[in-house]
């Protein structure tokens, strides 16, 4: 069988075993995507990046996101008529939307569909919370009742991660406790062929409906411009970019930072930043230990150079954003709230007398890294330096990601972690608010600023809520965020209408 990968042996054990077992010939107009690794499934109700980013083009949800992040019809005629008092929600569906197997869609169909995304995907269970009951209403709308307000419905409906994605009812019932088996969707492309370490095909969807307007983030017009997408596994780093500078690739995604001066200097390719992509966070432990007191919690904010842990971490100033707001200024989140807490002047100086005030003793504030990330433990090294120099002392303790992990969840075992956490839209979804996630933020002014934003409906309202919010995590610096950091990618400049998003998209685009 014709391999259409031949240059890459050269480039490796890794590149030798994506196309040892052979590989499909490729139609006529194809965008080949080198991915990070082989994805652990194809149900868009997973939360991996990787998924989504795959899945998006077959599974389409009721609404989605614009480049603003805000919320837009997809699979909608548009936004729902709500009930005075929050309760319902009444959806319209656009006319002549149809399935890959050519059936219509209903909303006996959506319903089924939303019921599995409540019990398969963590975005859903999160909503399941306050959702009564989900039924289709006549020939085209659904409707959704509530027990108690939740404004973040249309957010979660509306994110490609954990996605609420529509499917046949007979498909979303059968894997509601078992694993998706069927990919039937709406979207622009159909699932074509998967070979496990080797590749999945998407084919174009000549019935696509596509909704109504000028591109614009995940919104807008949708055309599958090409014959198909193949995405290919290439787990090694340096093989996606010698693949992607080659011309076997024609877009390759997660290349290290350091590579970014290659790409810019190519001919061939162009680098794609994605922003927002991901922020870097220190994460303390307030439960239990040294760090759950917060006198020491702003002392450690106030000696921590973000600026120079960042550039320790990325190396290019291009590829990060020194920024205190939980949310990127694109959101309509974006607070200023408690600034002043961020990347402190002087900082070494403040810190110390904040912890000769507290009655620091100097017991160790044992803090975890992982070689795994490199820039997460570039960053604990210089964050571990800040710390010593301004009274800390410092146990830096580096293990595998996995050993991370499983000490994170228990309470006695740290004082603080580093992480880092992708971009959501929604402050529901931001995983340090939750009281359960490791650090475990739960104090009385924190669970009253919450309780206050969770009850707010109007944008409005819940913007001015959440700069409440945000100006109470920079005082109580429960975690402190050390700044933002885009994702790099590397697009063929042959790659026309390609738009770099935090889940890249191959729709609209021509080869």
């Amino acid at each position: 069988m014709l391999n259409p990968y031949p240059n890459l042996r050269r480039w490796g054990a890794c590149a030798a075993a994506v196309i040892a077992l052979g590989a499909a010939p490729l139609q006529a107009s194809t965008i080949t995507i080198a991915t990070v690794s082989e994805p652990p499934s194809l149900d868009p109700a997973t939360t991996s990046d990787l998924v989504s980013m795959i899945t998006q083009h077959v599974f389409e949800t009721l609404y989605t996101y614009n480049s603003e992040w805000k919320v837009a019809p997809l699979l909608a005629a548009g936004f729902p008529e709500v009930s005075k008092d929050g309760l319902h929600y009444v959806i319209t569906l656009r006319p002549g939307l149809k399935f890959h197997t050519g059936a219509a869609v209903t909303p006996t169909d959506v319903a089924a569909s939303l019921e599995r995304w409540l019990k398969a995907s963590p975005r859903g269970k999160l909503a399941g919370e306050s959702i009564a009951s989900i039924k289709p209403q006549g020939a085209n709308k659904v409707e959704i009742n509530l027990k108690e307000p939740f404004p973040p419905l249309l957010s979660l409906l509306a994110y490609p991660n954990g996605a609420a994605a529509v499917m046949p009812k007979a498909i979303a019932e059968a894997s509601t406790n078992a694993p998706l088996k069927d990919y039937v969707g709406t979207g622009p492309f159909r699932f074509l062929e998967r070979k496990p370490d080797q590749y999945i095909r998407l084919t174009k969807f000549d019935q696509y409906s596509s909704p109504a307007g000028t591109p614009n983030g995940f919104a807008g017009t949708r055309a599958a411009k090409v014959d198909e997408l193949r995405f290919v596994p290439v787990p090694n780093a340096n093989t996606r970019l010698e693949g992607v500078l080659a011309g076997q690739f024609d877009y390759a995604d997660s290349l290290n930072p350091e590579f970014f001066d290659k790409l810019k200097a190519s001919t061939a390719v162009k680098p794609a930043v994605i922003k927002p992509a991901s922020w870097a966070f220190l994460i303390f432990n307030t439960k239990q230990g040294a760090m759950a007191d917060a006198n020491l919690r702003r002392a450690a904010q106030a000696a921590i150079q973000p600026e120079a842990m960042m550039i320790g971490g990325f190396g290019n100033p291009e590829l990060i954003n020194l920024e205190s707001s939980l949310f990127p200024k694109q959101s309509m989140f974006h607070s200023t709230a408690g600034a002043a807490q961020y990347n402190q002047n002087g900082g070494a100086a403040k810190a110390k007398q904040i912890l000769a005030k507290a009655g620091y003793k100097g017991q160790p504030i044992r803090i975890l890294t992982s070689p795994q990330y490199d820039f997460l433990y570039k960053m604990s090294q210089v964050a571990a330096q800040n710390l010593q120099e301004a009274g800390f002392k410092v146990d830096l303790q580096v293990v595998d990601w996995a050993t991370l992990l499983q000490k994170r969840g228990d309470a006695g075992a740290w004082d603080g972690f580093f992480t880092f956490h992708g971009f959501v839209p929604e402050p529901a979804l931001v995983s340090i608010v939750n009281p359960g996630y490791p650090g475990w933020w739960d104090s009385p002014a924190k669970r009253a600023a919450f309780d206050k934003f969770s009850g707010e409906q109007s944008d409005a309202a819940r913007m001015k809520a959440w700069a409440e919010m945000q100006k109470l995590f920079m005082e109580e610096a429960p975690t402190l965020k050390v700044g933002e950091f885009a994702n790099l990618g590397a697009a063929n400049r042959k790659l026309n209408g390609f738009t770099p998003m935090i889940f890249p998209a191959f729709w609209n685009v021509t080869r």
